[in-house]
């Protein structure tokens, strides 16, 4: 790989973001997402993560992120990745298809109020829409990370979070992005008053 292709390659990135910066309805939709985990975890619900490929090690990334922490100490956030488990997703991929792998999850540990966030960057995968079903079932609100169509599950979302690319290597960059993002609007929204260092310097 030349010089200049990965030079291209780092200007297609610069100008996605650039994209997502000009869209005041996105900004505002990763807002809200942000929002509805907070209000999640501040009733003692959980947020769940899932994904396929680099959408399973960006779901792990994410609630890692919450569990343990992102810009400061303070006390672990409820949030699980359904991607771990390779004895529930093996027994569950052996007895009622791969297509069941999340949404058997989400029906066994969701409940009414918790926040399923879904990450697909053609937004069709079948094991995705089926655990958005499930979530909508049992009224737990759904958060979409996906690519520009939306695909299927665009309209399944209660927030959907569309990247402006075609291109799953962009759409996963920015997907990650605004996974920090979010744990951010959490961390900050839940803690910092009382944890983050900048702003407890702020107010003494």
């Amino acid at each position: 790989m030349s010089q200049s292709a990965i030079r291209e390659s780092i200007l297609t990135t610069r100008a996605t973001i650039d994209a997502v910066l000009a869209d005041t309805a996105l900004l505002a939709a990763v807002e809200e997402a942000g929002l509805a985990c907070v209000k999640a975890l501040k009733a003692g619900k959980k947020v769940m993560l899932a994904g396929n490929g680099g959408s399973a090690a960006d779901s792990q990334h994410i609630a890692a992120e919450l569990v343990s922490r992102l810009n400061y100490d303070r006390p672990g956030l409820s949030a699980i990745a359904l991607t771990t488990d390779t004895s529930a997703l093996t027994a569950i991929g052996n007895d009622y298809g791969f297509e069941r792998a999340f949404a058997r999850q989400v029906e066994a540990l969701g409940q009414e109020g918790d926040v399923l966030i879904a990450l697909s960057t053609s937004g069709n995968s079948p094991n995705i829409l089926a655990a958005l079903e499930a979530a909508k079932e049992r009224k737990i609100v759904t958060i979409g990370l996906t690519g520009k169509s939306g695909g299927k599950m665009g309209g399944m979302c209660d927030i959907a979070l569309k990247i402006p690319s075609p291109k799953t290597p962009y759409i996963q960059e920015c997907h990650i992005m605004f996974g920090h993002i979010i744990c951010q609007i959490i961390e900050d929204t839940i803690f910092g008053a009382e944890y983050n260092p900048n702003r407890k310097s702020a107010t003494a």
